[in-house]
């Protein structure tokens, strides 16, 4: 009988009712039974944080800097066994799922660090014989609400700083992948976090993120998700007053130029574009390529698509596992339909495949004849489709890729360093990759995006404390 995973409210694994985790890749193989959380459970769950806050808030140093560590030792010295969970429910390949945990293990150890480098100011007063002092505090009880594209490097970003700064967390992981919060929730329970510190509350938006939404005694929330869902969370969060940090939505483009070297651009395009199955914030999804090398680059990257293996995310050899879920997969459908209706042609994949196992599997799709303003340009679609739209020159090109309501990532494959210099400081995104694929950023400097893909202080790095602290001024007379 398969273990029922349960949720954790101020230090006990508590819940009954719960739903099967299923794996993409075979839809006949349960990955577990996790119990779905009531607005009952979330109430306690914030409850005990905000009784657990006053005391971890005042820990030692030393405290939080052995948890985090222990955390990340363990997630490492597990990382096949984590890995592997992570691409049975989330469909990505064995090796992608690897390098998750292992991201994951980096950032606890880099927050184990941070720990240990709190530090504030002394500043001379105006006035003689005053002394200021500017320090940073624990902001609260933080709600997490994360997504379910990678289901442990991004809570582990949201969490290792939240427990960091001293805040305490109530955690609500995306419905369609508990198996990997659950286990790094486990982790942190057992190397040492006192009852109440990390609550796990796991189910349904309506219900769990709507209960920690709706509470007076969640003093900030940090949320990753789609646009309509964070301007949700941002106008729940305003009438309590609390901090709010959203991160959403990208429709990222890779502007290709004639100088570009050929292969890396085909690189940059395929990894970006459609490996994990395309369902990243920061997939290139817009190809955005100049007349001279236009019908050479797509004809490299349809030969490119041509070679890889789409299967079962565990199986070795596959490049591409399946998309999400049947919602997701049905979405993705939908969107190469339109694409088609507008008007662009789709010169390879957008087909459902059938393979050994029943999953969902969706070829890679790619478009071209592509203009800008059709809803495959403009849309994010969240699967493995991209659309090439031809352009004159690198002025168009960045008219083209800056004409968008988002600002997440953005590239350029060029071999000019004039080009390449404009373009990082023109570049109207929150991160730019040159001669690199939009998708793929390292886990101790910022991420964060502009205009409609994030709101509120960045993610990651030395920049989280905005976010995870509140900066306090005293003076005193000498």
């Amino acid at each position: 009988m398969t273990e029922l995973h349960r949720n954790l409210i101020a230090g006990e694994w508590v819940g009954g009712d719960a739903v099967p985790n299923i794996n993409p890749s075979d839809t006949n193989d349960v990955v577990g039974n996790y119990a779905r959380a009531t607005k009952a459970d979330a109430e306690a769950a914030i409850a005990a944080a905000k009784a657990a806050f006053p005391a971890w808030s005042r820990s030692g140093l030393i405290e939080r800097h052995a948890v985090l560590r222990k955390a990340a030792d363990e997630i490492t010295a597990r990382k096949e066994e984590i890995g592997r969970l992570l691409s049975r429910e989330e469909g990505k390949t064995l090796a992608e799922g690897i390098g998750e945990t292992v991201r994951a293990a980096q950032i606890f150890d880099f927050f184990a660090g941070e720990a240990l480098r709190l530090s504030g100011e002394a500043i001379p007063s105006v006035r003689p014989g005053i002394g200021v002092e500017v320090t940073r505090e624990a902001v609260g009880v933080v709600g997490i609400i994360t997504p379910w594209n990678f289901p442990i490097a991004i809570p582990a970003w949201k969490i290792a700083p939240a427990l960091c700064y001293g805040n305490t967390v109530v955690f609500k992981p995306a419905d369609l992948v508990p198996g990997c919060s659950w286990a790094i929730v486990d982790i942190l329970h057992r190397a040492g976090l006192p009852k109440g510190v990390l609550n796990l509350v796991m189910g349904r938006g309506s219900v769990v993120g709507q209960a920690i939404l709706d509470s007076p005694d969640v003093d900030a929330i940090t949320f990753t998700g789609s646009v309509g869902t964070g301007k949700r969370v941002a106008a729940a969060s305003l009438e309590h007053m609390r901090k709010v940090q959203l991160e959403m939505g990208g429709k990222n483009p890779l502007v290709v130029l004639d100088d570009a070297d050929l292969g890396i651009a085909v690189d940059c395009a395929v990894n970006g574009a459609f490996f994990s199955t395309g369902q990243r914030c920061t997939a290139s999804s817009r190809l955005v390529v100049t007349e001279g090398i236009h019908d050479r680059f797509v004809s490299a990257v349809t030969e490119k698509l041509r070679s890889l293996v789409i299967d079962n995310a565990l199986k070795q050899g596959t490049h591409i596992g399946p998309v999400v879920d049947q919602s997701q997969l049905e979405q993705d459908e939908k969107y190469v339909a339109i694409g088609r209706d507008e008007g662009a042609n789709l010169v390879f994949g957008g087909e459902r495949l059938n393979r050994e196992t029943p999953g969902f599997y969706l070829q890679p799709a790619l478009f071209t004849e592509a203009s800008n303003q059709m809803r495959i340009s403009r849309e994010e679609i969240f699967g493995p489709v991209a659309s090439a739209i031809r352009v004159k020159d690198y002025e168009e090109a960045l008219d083209i890729a800056n004409d968008t309501p988002f600002g997440l990532s953005s590239g350029i494959c060029t071999t000019s360093l004039k080009f390449a210099t404009h373009y990082k400081r023109n570049a109207q995104a929150g991160m730019v990759m040159v001669n690199l694929p939009t998708a793929g950023v390292d886990f101790h400097v910022p991420f964060g995006g502009r205009k409609g893909s994030s709101y509120g202080p960045r993610e990651q790095g030395r920049y989280a404390a905005e976010f995870y602290t509140t900066v306090k001024t005293a003076y005193t007379l000498a």
